[in-house]
């Protein structure tokens, strides 16, 4: 198994907000967290990657990670795409996939062709700072930096959101294209489309605890689950 969480808590001062957690991702499987906003989510995204101190197991490729550095976890092959996009406005679209790479100018799996053929404005704008991207354009950005540093497991905390209906159909080609390279992804995604379409597993999050595992068969016919944690 590529990424193991056991009873996993997680806590923002006193309040406790992952209450037990498990899930698992294999290699090359594309696994949804999905659940209404504030739920933990995005928390248990930071937990794994180290950017919240954790309570219970994490592991990686066997190997315990709980209590690692972020940078140490992301040496070990564990790439994480923010729900803010965080690119460097200053330096060229270029330069911010360059800052990618786990080491200077080496191309692994990903490499520049990849990208901008995905992504023809990349292309187009790689000489142009990034702070001068729309939304669309820097969350694609942030993405595909990520992708240059070579990951075998990949977080990405809601990469549709706020995105035109074609930018978000890119998204949806983009991670089916990383599942076809043999890197895994972890998807926190409110649109239940698209996690339906491209995902082999999905687990329900509620309260803080995972309240539903299954297909995505299983969880279109299951309305009481969609009803009770997902539905507004």
């Amino acid at each position: 198994m590529m990424l193991e969480v056991r009873d996993l808590h997680a806590y923002y001062g006193k309040s406790h907000i992952l209450q037990g957690v498990d899930l698992s991702v294999d290699q090359g499987e594309i696994v949804s967290l999905l659940g209404r906003n504030g739920v933990g989510r995005s928390t248990a995204c930071k937990t794994i990657m180290g950017l919240l101190p954790p309570v219970g197991s994490v592991a990686f490729k066997g190997r315990s990670i709980a209590g690692l550095r972020p940078d140490q976890i992301a040496h070990l092959g564990i790439g994480y795409v923010p729900e803010d996009r965080q690119v460097f406005p200053g330096l060229t679209v270029k330069q911010n996939l360059e800052l990618g790479m786990k080491r200077a100018g080496v191309e692994g799996r990903w490499k520049f062709a990849d990208v901008f053929a995905l992504f023809p404005n990349l292309a187009a704008r790689q000489d142009n700072p990034a702070g001068v991207l729309s939304g669309g354009e820097q969350q694609m950005l942030t993405m595909c930096r990520t992708l240059m540093g070579d990951p075998d497991l990949v977080i990405i905390d809601e990469p549709t959101e706020g995105l035109a209906p074609k930018l978000v159909e890119q998204v949806g080609t983009l991670l089916d294209e990383i599942a076809k390279r043999g890197t895994a992804i972890l998807l926190v995604e409110q649109k239940l489309t698209i996690a339906l379409r491209i995902s082999r597993r999905l687990y329900v999050m509620g309260h803080g605890r995972i309240v539903f595992e299954g297909t995505p068969a299983a969880l279109a016919a299951n309305a009481g689950v969609r009803k009770e944690w997902l539905e507004v």
